[in-house]
């Protein structure tokens, strides 16, 4: 099975994606989780020991593999460099697991306009599809805002793209948009997440104003997210009622068919 989570920065793509990781984990299924957003704290939402964290470090930035695999220094535009370059054994050998979890942290190139090539950009585009085609039990992409990572190439190995948002209009606009970013492609298994969740009335506008997306589960809005990120621990343990609600989702995942 393989989740990418998306949406506007800030509406807690990262805890649900810590969530879901630990329900699976939990439930026995091996978990690939991999954070490839440009600023990554997914470890630190799984409640990943300082050790391990310190052990991880994004593909984007390094520079030397990122020469090594392509022929090009970081940062080059033009030229001559391999777009297809080695990555097979990336995930094993800089990933962490903790707790039935492995986790890679990919991190993200900012292109500096459509169409822009650089040795990065072909490293990561080349690693996540091959994530996507590995046989990991459970892959989740935690992914950056958007869906500029997959390709019409990779769409029919995505299980389901879970779009988190707010219960605000500014939120949902940005769901919106990219829903129709993974319609171009072809993407179709499209389900959104409520979060931040304060009451009954906000629930209900997001059922009413959601751009065209099943709503596949609501996270209520938790002072313990903020707690946990304190404390340093695990989202999944110290925020019992979001374990829950992911555990839903989870099931409810699973009755679409996009769980298995």
């Amino acid at each position: 099975m393989k989740l990418a989570i998306s949406g506007k920065g800030g509406v807690g793509k990262t805890t649900l994606a810590a969530l879901l990781a630990q329900v699976y984990a939990d439930a026995g299924r091996d978990v690939l989780a991999v954070d490839a957003d440009p600023s990554p704290c997914l470890a630190g939402a799984l409640g990943f020991p300082a050790d391990l964290r310190h052990r991880l470090h994004p593909i984007a930035e390094m520079g030397e593999l990122i020469e090594e695999r392509t022929g090009a220094k970081p940062g080059q535009v033009g030229g001559f460099f391999t777009l297809n370059p080695r990555v097979d054994d990336l995930p094993e050998r800089f990933s962490v697991q903790h707790r039935g979890v492995r986790l890679l942290e990919m991190g993200a190139v900012e292109l500096g306009g459509s169409g822009c090539i650089c040795p990065e950009s072909a490293m990561l585009k080349t690693l996540f599809t091959h994530l996507l085609f590995r046989k990991d039990d459970v892959l989740i992409l935690d992914m950056y805002a958007g869906v500029e990572h997959l390709g019409r190439a990779t769409v029919d190995f995505v299980d389901a793209l879970i779009i988190v948002a707010e219960p605000t209009r500014r939120s949902l606009g940005t769901a919106d948009q990219i829903r129709r970013l993974a319609a171009d492609i072809g993407l179709t298994r499209l389900w959104l997440v409520a979060n931040k969740v304060r009451n009954d009335d906000e629930a209900e506008f997001v059922e009413a104003e959601s751009p065209g997306l099943p709503l596949l589960g609501i996270l209520r809005a938790d002072m313990a997210v903020q707690d946990a990120d304190r404390l340093g621990v695990a989202v999944y343990d110290h925020a019992p009622a979001l374990r829950c609600a992911a555990e839903r989702i989870a099931v409810a995942l699973m009755e679409k068919g996009a769980g298995a």
